[in-house]
């Protein structure tokens, strides 16, 4: 069912380059987003090795993200881009609740003080950082080659209408869908409360030849306590060291 269609959307595409527009570019990519999930159901291994929901999650995003990045949809990189003025890289240390962390692979990021770190974890992270008392709140990174021709996010579509994707196929509430240009390079951020009792931010970028997913993660009950440590840390990356 899936392959047909799919090759129903790219047989129009590549017959009829001429008619097709941005607005059914942009179908397509929700489309392919709606998709994505089952996709991922489709070719998981259920065994004590599967993925956990927050982290099928943000595969989720990965995957329709390096389907578009890939060169998949044929989206001009910046086809929605709207914005045009810097926000500034977070720096603050929350007095001492975090502190910088630049990696050798060219990132930076504030880091939560005195939580665990963990190195890469092939197909679920590059870098983990979890909390010492609770390992539901943890903050992960995660990167994916894409295609060259690939130089932003925005090839996803607007930033609201990913959100609202992602949040239907899975259950979640989308609270925040929000955009922003930093050292240059654009930024997709969400937040979103899922039914399972966790909350989870999400943030999306391109540079360098990847994606770039980092994702915050608590439970509900301790979101509010979290929100403020969680925005400034996803506020502090940069996939470039300035």
């Amino acid at each position: 069912f899936i392959i047909f269609y799919c090759a129903k959307w790219f047989s129009v595409i590549v017959n009829n380059p001429k008619q097709t527009t941005k607005r059914n570019m942009m179908r397509i990519s929700l489309f392919l987003l709606a998709l994505a999930p089952a996709i991922i159901t489709g070719f998981s291994v259920h065994n004590e090795g599967a993925v956990s929901r927050r982290e099928s999650f943000t595969k989720t995003a990965s995957l329709f993200s390096g389907a578009v990045a890939a060169g998949v949809l044929g989206v001009p990189a910046s086809s929605w881009a709207a914005v045009s003025e810097e926000t500034p890289r977070v720096t603050t240390r929350m007095g001492g609740l975090l502190e910088k962390y630049q990696d050798s692979r060219g990132w930076i990021i504030m880091a939560p003080s005195g939580w665990n770190k963990f190195d890469g974890e092939v197909g679920a992270y590059d870098i983990k950082w979890q909390d010492l008392v609770d390992p539901t709140d943890n903050i992960k990174l995660s990167s994916t080659p894409v295609k060259s021709t690939t130089t932003s996010i925005d090839a996803l579509g607007p930033v609201a209408d990913v959100g609202a994707s992602l949040a239907a196929k899975r259950n979640a509430k989308l609270i925040r869908a929000e955009e922003r240009q930093t050292d240059g390079v654009l930024f997709y951020f969400f937040d979103f409360a899922l039914d399972d009792g966790t909350h989870q931010m999400l943030q999306l970028c391109v540079n360098k030849g990847k994606i770039w997913s980092l994702d915050a993660n608590t439970l509900e009950k301790r979101y509010s306590k979290r929100k403020e440590m969680y925005d400034n840390i996803l506020g502090s990356f940069s996939p470039k060291l300035s």
